[in-house]
């Protein structure tokens, strides 16, 4: 049966992976909705090369120039959040590639959850910052959510299966990026450009930072404890840099096991459009005479703040996480900007935790206003910080 998709942030780097493996694939998938945030000329590109139905672009400002390249193509443009939510839940398309970025996929996503689609999940800050929310509509309506980070389909993968067998705990992998032998005194010093270069991974900026800081590895911990139902001390992170084996889950009998592949993601992308089948592929192949050598390390939470900041979070839960989300994507984008350092990061968003008032069931209002006081006190103390360092 054809599949009617929809893939909220075409332009993003999940976005492009995807369109790139689903367009060899036309008896299968036909691309029905592209959304994109500011990047209109490569959504316009995207539109004339695989003919969607419709476009959308989040920043309004450019949408005079996106309609002006599209005037000639059959394809509907429209722009603003509301269009990315209200097309996220329309009625042509029966599966949604939520790889918005951050905490701007939370509505979009939420939208397509409530209207019964199938979501392929690459935004993990839905699960992060409105994990209960988000399970509760999709149990509502019949919504069906299969992970696309490839952490979280190797523990999917891993269940497949396995029924009502008991868990005892789940693994998630980490490479560790590119600082994991780093000294405390070397880290001081990284750059953005060290930090954008990951070893194993192509990936967007924010996600790459993020995997450096080991923020996403605790991100990709909350989010996990959503999606399989497990609890903060029954989730391991170890540091394995060949980012072959993707996550491995434990069970009660004592036996473990393990997802492994080369570290390319248009695999998990693939099997959350294609499952339950496995569709044939000419993915690079996992070759065991020349990965010799698997090895796993403890990660070092002294140096590297995020993971346990996460750990944290996780375990105050309710709007604790997205707290913690809106001071990262703060701390984040300033750090790109040169405006603070790389081990500044987890000070930003200790800080934010340290000054949030825990709300144990909070409304998706409360979580938009956890979110933008987050944001508040973590550009303030930036900007403190700033001031006492000149």
């Amino acid at each position: 049966m054809l599949k009617h998709i929809a893939i909220l942030g075409s332009t993003g780097s999940i976005g492009t992976q995807a369109i790139e493996i689903l367009s060899r694939y036309p008896e299968n998938f036909r691309i029905e909705v592209l959304t994109a945030g500011n990047n209109y000329q490569l959504l316009a590109e995207q539109a004339i090369q695989y003919r969607p139905d419709a476009v959308v672009l989040g920043n309004k400002e450019h949408y005079p120039q996106l309609k002006e390249l599209l005037k000639n193509e059959p394809v509907k443009v429209y722009a603003g959040n509301e269009a990315i939510e209200q097309i996220a839940e329309a009625g042509n398309t029966d599966t949604v590639l939520a790889a918005m970025v951050g905490y701007s996929g939370l509505r979009p996503t939420l939208k397509a959850a409530e209207a019964g689609k199938k979501i392929a999940l690459a935004n993990k800050e839905t699960l992060v910052v409105a994990g209960h929310l988000f399970k509760d509509i999709a149990q509502k309506s019949g919504s069906f959510i299969i992970p696309v980070d490839s952490e979280h389909s190797a523990i999917f993968q891993c269940l497949v299966g396995e029924g009502d067998n008991p868990v005892e705990k789940i693994t998630l992998t980490a490479s560790g990026g590119p600082f994991r032998e780093f000294t405390y005194r070397q880290l001081r010093h990284v750059t953005s450009a060290q930090a954008l270069k990951h070893p194993n991974w192509e990936m967007g900026s924010k996600i790459t930072i993020d995997s450096a800081s080991l923020m996403n590895k605790g991100l990709e911990v909350i989010e996990a404890s959503w999606l399989f139902g497990i609890p903060a001390g029954k989730i391991d992170v170890v540091i394995h840099p060949q980012s072959i084996i993707h996550s491995m889950v434990h069970f009660a009998d004592g036996s473990v096991k393990a997802q492994m592949g080369v570290p390319d993601m248009r695999v998990p992308i693939l099997y959350a459009f294609s499952y339950p089948e496995r569709l044939v592929s000419d993915l690079p192949r996992l070759d065991f005479t020349t990965h010799t050598n698997l090895n796993f390390y403890k990660p070092d939470t002294s140096n590297f703040k995020n993971l346990a900041l996460a750990f944290k979070a996780l375990e105050s839960g309710g709007n604790m996480p997205c707290s913690l989300n809106s001071a990262n994507e703060i701390a984040v984008s300033a750090f790109l900007c040169n405006q603070i350092g790389f081990l500044d990061m987890p000070e930003v968003v200790d800080y934010v935790l340290n000054k949030t008032k825990t709300i144990s069931n909070p409304s998706l209002e409360e979580l938009e206003e956890t979110d933008a006081k987050g944001r508040v006190l973590a550009t303030e103390f930036i900007k403190k910080y700033k001031t006492a360092v000149k």
